[in-house]
């Protein structure tokens, strides 16, 4: 194994997202939408859309709005005293 070329190559790459800060922001937001709310695979589908933009497109602590998964949102559970409030 060439070491150096590997190096280089990875050093591109760090290079290519926007330097090593960038790099720490992307890691920032994929261990947000790690441990998120969600099903696996929304939060598979919002780690590849981050991926698609280097550095963070959002501020880490911040959560990002649900990927759209094609699925119907369920219904809003009904409040417990039926729909008017009580004084």
């Amino acid at each position: 194994m060439d070491w150096k070329q590997i190096a280089g190559r990875a050093r591109q790459v760090v290079d290519k997202r926007g330097g090593s800060e960038s790099v720490k922001q992307d890691a920032a937001e994929l261990r947000d939408i790690a441990k998120g709310e969600g099903t696996l695979s929304e939060k598979l589908g919002r780690a590849a859309q981050a991926i698609k933009e280097p550095g963070a497109s959002r501020e880490p602590g911040v959560p990002q709005e649900p990927v759209a998964t094609g699925q119907p949102e369920p219904p809003a559970p009904a409040s417990p005293g039926g729909d008017t409030p009580r004084p």
